[in-house]
Parts: structure tokens; C-alpha cells; sequence
């Protein structure tokens, strides 16, 4: 393959230097052949660089990054160059797009960086002992990273940390259960807050595989945005202990909801029958130490400003009870238009509950009331 001006442009993302199609800037959907590069991701590679540069930071073991999936290498690059990280691997089974890699890593001068053309299960297999695994695990396909939860797990080191995307939207959004019950190992609801059940089947799903290969994962950060689900884990080996898997519970009726061990069939608040979603994880989704480090990790890193200010908001609800409400929804049960996001969360505190903004949502917020005392607080 020829790399030349015509077809290809010289971008900077960050503060790495990439070689990509020129049609992948300029057209709406960007095409796959020769190589894809999807330019409006540039947001998830950010939030990467800001995780794990935040997890380098107080890492002790080898600086190792594996990428299974990673067309142009865009994400790896930017950890060769911006991390500094000791090795990194990037694996990709079309061989343009790791021509276009290699070109790109010439450009930024790293010498820190492999290529290899792999099918992705292989990839990993090949790093899953003792000594080549990788302090960081990367998955980013196109739909759902499941098929690759088991090689993935099994490539991570012991406190390493597991990264992977999801884009079947449609089938963890609830749109075919059936499938997301085949893929995830459990049903989703259609709901305001669904991208949260969602990350929830992908944890649980994560976590169910990890536990038959004695594994214990620890969410680290999670995010949700209009075209991926996007969840950091990490990976310890020994078996976990804890019971972070159930149910969420929805009453379509009330708007009552409720994360659960066990399955509760009529609601609590109005007795209507619930919608069920599950099994799937019901611990915490942000470790705000983490959050934390990847707020002070910012300023030595180039991404875009909205970065901190959604972290903050993930600062603020990874103590909050899970399952946020919607400003929409509380209104329309009201009848009456929303308050202001602040407003609304002032009036809760002020009230003697818990209560934050949420990043999944703009006019989202958390907290430990349920539907009728929100109500009441709003109404008064």
C-alpha cells in the first residue's frame, strides 16, 4: 500500500502524531477499507490516556500494553508517546492498517512499540503466561467485545487492568433481548437510565467469565456516550469473594427502582408487577481513588477540556447509590416542567438525602430517595 497525500492526511490527536485515510475525516460514516479510523473516538483515546496514565502512576510492574484491536494503532501510539510505556503491543489483522501504524510510529520516533497481525484470540494466547502478559489490555471491536473477555482476562497480569468497548447498542439498550441475554448473560429493560443497565450487563458479564477462570475484577471507570460503552477493570488473580451480581428491579408504573440480590416480582411503593433486569452487576462502577488520579493526572496530558469536568461528576456519584433518575421523567410523573439540575439536587440535600450529578446523563442525577420522596421534595 502506497501512503500518499492524496488518500491519506497527517493528523495530530493529543500529542502523537497520526497518519490516517483522508476519507475517514471527511466522510460521515468512516469506511473500513483500507483502514479504519473513526476521528469522533477521539474522546474515548482521551479518557484512555487520562486512565492509564493515571494507573502508571502507582503501578510497580512492568509497563506492558496489549492492543487486540487496533486498526490504525491510534490508541496504542498515543500510549507509546504520551505514556512513555516500557512495550507497547498493537495487533490489527489488517495489514493497511498497521502499514498506516508503522508510518505513524515513525513519524513520533517511538521506539517503544511492535506490530503484529493476528487474529485477536491468538494475539493474546500468545501473551497469557507468566512474563509476557500485559499491564494493560486493551479491547475496542466493532459491537460486542464478549467473544474476547476470556483470552482478554487471561492476558492481563495480576493488578493490571482490562479495558474494553462495546457498540451494539441496540441489543444491551433492550431492543432484542434474547440476543443480549445470549451474548451478556442477561436481560435488559428499556428504561431512562438504560446506559447504566447496560455497563451493568458488560461488568456482569465480565465478571461471570472471570469467575470461572478464578479471577476477581475491580471496576475503575466506566463511561457512557452516544456510540460506545466503555469499561475499565482490574484484574486480580484469585477468585473473588464477593457477591456484586443480581438484579435491577423497574416498576413502570411508579418509576420505583431498586438494585437487588434476589428477584422481587411486585413493587414495593404501588404493588404493579416489575420489569427485571439481570443478572448483572450491582457493586460500585467507579473507585474514586482512581477518579481521583485521573483528575490529578490532567494537567500533564493533552485532551479535551470536557474531560475533567466529566470525571468531576464521576468524582461526585462513586459513593452514590447506583441507578440515576432523570430531571424528564420526575417532571413527567409531576406533570410540571423540570427543575434546574442543582436546584434539584440542592432541594435533595437540603431534605437530609444523598444526592450528585451523574455522567450518564446530562440532566441525570443519584440518589438515596426513592420516587415518592423526590416527588414530595420537588413538590414542596
Amino acid at each position: 500500500m502506497q501512503i500518499t497525500k492524496d488518500s491519506f492526511e497527517e493528523i495530530i490527536e493529543g500529542q502523537t502524531k497520526l497518519m490516517v485515510p483522508k476519507k475517514s475525516i471527511t466522510d460521515t460514516v468512516p469506511p473500513k477499507k483500507p483502514a479504519f479510523f473513526n476521528p469522533k473516538a477521539s474522546l474515548s483515546r482521551d479518557f484512555s490516556i487520562i486512565a492509564y496514565g493515571a494507573f502508571l502512576k502507582n503501578f510497580e510492574g512492568p509497563k506492558i500494553f496489549l492492543e487486540g484491536l487496533s486498526g490504525i494503532g491510534a490508541r496504542g501510539l498515543r500510549v507509546a508517546n504520551e505514556l512513555k510505556a516500557e512495550n507497547v503491543i498493537i495487533n490489527d489483522l489488517n495489514p493497511s492498517a498497521l502499514e498506516l501504524a508503522k508510518y505513524s510510529g515513525k513519524l513520533n520516533n517511538l521506539e517503544n512499540i511492535e506490530f503484529s497481525e493476528d487474529e485477536i484470540c491468538r494475539f493474546f494466547s500468545k501473551h497469557s503466561k507468566k512474563g509476557s502478559r500485559g499491564s494493560m489490555v486493551d479491547i475496542d471491536p466493532f459491537g460486542s467485545p464478549v467473544e474476547f473477555f476470556d483470552c482478554g482476562l487471561r492476558a492481563t497480569m495480576h493488578g493490571g487492568v482490562l479495558s474494553c468497548t462495546a457498540t451494539d447498542l441496540q441489543v444491551l439498550n433492550g431492543l432484542f433481548q434474547n440476543a443480549c441475554q445470549r451474548k451478556y448473560g442477561g436481560i435488559p429493560i428499556r428504561t431512562e437510565y438504560g446506559n447504566e443497565i447496560a455497563i451493568r450487563l458488560i461488568l456482569g458479564c465480565l465478571r461471570m467469565v472471570a469467575g470461572r477462570l478464578g479471577l476477581e475484577i475491580i471496576p475503575l471507570y466506566v463511561e457512557s456516550h452516544f456510540h460506545y460503552y466503555r469499561t475499565y477493570v482490574k484484574v486480580h488473580k484469585k477468585p473473588d469473594q464477593e457477591e456484586n451480581l443480581g438484579y435491577i428491579i423497574h416498576c413502570k408504573n411508579c418509576g420505583n427502582r431498586k438494585i437487588v440480590f434476589e428477584k422481587i416480582n411486585l413493587c414495593e411503593l404501588c404493588g404493579s408487577q416489575n420489569n427485571i433486569a439481570g443478572k448483572l452487576w450491582i457493586g460500585k462502577i467507579f473507585d474514586r481513588n482512581f477518579v481521583e488520579q485521573m483528575i490529578l493526572k490532567i494537567p500533564e496530558v493533552t485532551v479535551n477540556k470536557t474531560c475533567e469536568k466529566e470525571l468531576q461528576k464521576c468524582l461526585a456519584e462513586s459513593e452514590m447509590p447506583g441507578i440515576y433518575f432523570t430531571l424528564d421523567e420526575i417532571a413527567s410523573k409531576m406533570k410540571s416542567s423540570p427543575p434546574k439540575l442543582n436546584d434539584a439536587i440542592n432541594n435533595l440535600q437540603n431534605n437530609g438525602f444523598m444526592s450528585s450529578p451523574t455522567s450518564f446523563c446530562p440532566t441525570g442525577f443519584r440518589t438515596n430517595a426513592n420516587i415518592n420522596e423526590i416527588i414530595k421534595v420537588f413538590s414542596d
